[in-house]
């Protein structure tokens, strides 16, 4: 959790002493413990110096995915002091890996700019196969 906070401070600009609400940190929480996620942690000593997760969601099988199995990779951070190191990179590897291990067919992201050299790297492609409805 401590990892998340930080990652989403650092990516929406919050300042250090910003306080989500009870709901977000309740709903995490319980995703992290009851979800069907991965999660992996990067650890130099005893500091958590990255993190990673793969969200799962399954679909109705179609023919261009036949296991309903899609994946969100997400939440891709390293701290500041760490970048450049190929740390993000190993992380997301093995995220990657297991997921085609456990049956998807898709890996979606959401990507930063400072970001997308790595995805793109990584054979992600821009995607307009969807549109999206947001509840206001």
């Amino acid at each position: 959790m401590s990892s998340r906070i930080e990652m989403l401070k650092v990516v929406n600009d919050l300042p250090d002493e910003y306080k989500f609400s009870d709901e977000m940190i309740k709903e995490s929480r319980d995703y992290f413990i009851n979800g069907d996620h991965l999660t992996v942690l990067a650890i130099d000593a005893d500091m958590v110096v990255g993190c990673a997760s793969m969200s799962f969601i399954r679909m109705m099988p179609t023919f261009s995915h036949p296991t309903g199995i899609r994946a969100h990779l997400m939440n891709v951070y390293t701290r500041k002091e760490c970048r450049r190191q190929g740390i993000a990179r190993k992380m997301v590897e093995l995220l990657i890996k297991e997921t085609w291990e456990k049956g998807a067919t898709e890996i979606s992201l959401d990507a930063t700019e400072s970001g997308r050299p790595l995805y793109e790297s990584l054979g992600f492609t821009d995607s307009e196969e969807c549109m999206v409805l947001t509840r206001k």
